[in-house]
């Protein structure tokens, strides 16, 4: 399965609370052209565990079912070092994270769809 977009955790936590960004969320998430990183499972799931939120595994199955679970390959790590050196330059707190989620679209041609602010202007993101 091939991906236009790649969801990130900060779409992928609005979505599941069903705030106004999830609903924009929506069209990404319940498609079939989007995929999920692996560092955003990790992610997710500190966050649920954090905030004692009990459905993790019903929205693991959600994401992975509707999804591309694409792990952190040879090909993602090297382009979101060179992305995490140079964007550390000009956007204030930006992490690896965030390297390899924009990493991950990258390698694919695929657009973020995010509510990061890290990602605002940028041209392969959807903000939402």
């Amino acid at each position: 399965m091939s991906y236009e977009y790649v969801i990130d955790s900060y779409a992928w936590i609005e979505y599941f609370r069903g705030t106004p960004s999830g609903s924009a969320v929506r069209p990404y998430a319940e498609g079939d052209r989007a995929a999920t990183s692996t560092l955003t499972l990790a992610e997710l799931k500190e966050k649920y565990l954090r905030e004692k939120w009990a459905s993790f595994e019903g929205d693991f199955d959600f994401v992975a079912a509707r999804t591309l679970i694409t792990p952190v390959d040879r090909k993602i790590a090297l382009l979101a070092g060179e992305l995490n050196h140079t964007r550390k330059k000009t956007v204030k707190d930006w992490g690896m994270a965030d390297s390899i989620i924009l990493a991950t679209a990258r390698s694919a041609s695929a657009k973020v769809v995010t509510g990061d602010k890290h990602f605002v202007g940028l041209s392969d993101a959807v903000i939402v």
